[in-house]
Parts: structure tokens; C-alpha cells; sequence
């Protein structure tokens, strides 16, 4: 990739991430403040998902990286002995 390129991919992921951390900041930290009638309620999905998303992620990514290490290490086992 050219540098316009890396520059415009890079200016993407921190618009994307900002958006993000914004919007659960504001999810988490002000929304459970705010009346329940508030029309700024139906922008945000119910508290609970606040925490299951995030520990869903960290365990499917946890178990991603542990997997992928397991995989690596039994690999580089077998190569070892047929040597």
C-alpha cells in the first residue's frame, strides 16, 4: 500500500474506534441516568448487553489466541522429533 493509503486506512480505524468507545462510554456511563421514557433510550440496547458483549469477546478471543498457541506449540513439537 502507498503511504495516501496507509494514512487513509489508519484515519478509518481511528474514526471507527473513537465512534466506539464514544458510544459505549455514553452506554454505559450516562444512560443508566437517564429516565426511562427518554427517547434516547431506544439508541442504546438494555444494560445487560454492556457486560455480556464485552465478556463474550474476551472469552471467544482468549480461547482464539490460547487455540492458536496450542496449535503452534504441537506443531513445532512435531517437527522437533521427526528431525
Amino acid at each position: 500500500m502507498t503511504q495516501v493509503q496507509d494514512k487513509a486506512v489508519g484515519a478509518a480505524l481511528l474514526a471507527i474506534g473513537s465512534f466506539v468507545f464514544t458510544y459505549y462510554s455514553i452506554w454505559t456511563l450516562i444512560i443508566p441516568f437517564v429516565d426511562l421514557g427518554h427517547p434516547a433510550r431506544k439508541l442504546f440496547p438494555p444494560q445487560w448487553y454492556a457486560i455480556a458483549l464485552p465478556v463474550l469477546l474476551l472469552t471467544v478471543g482468549v480461547t482464539g489466541i490460547f487455540g492458536f498457541l496450542s496449535f503452534v506449540m504441537l506443531k513445532s513439537g512435531k517437527k522437533a522429533k521427526s528431525t
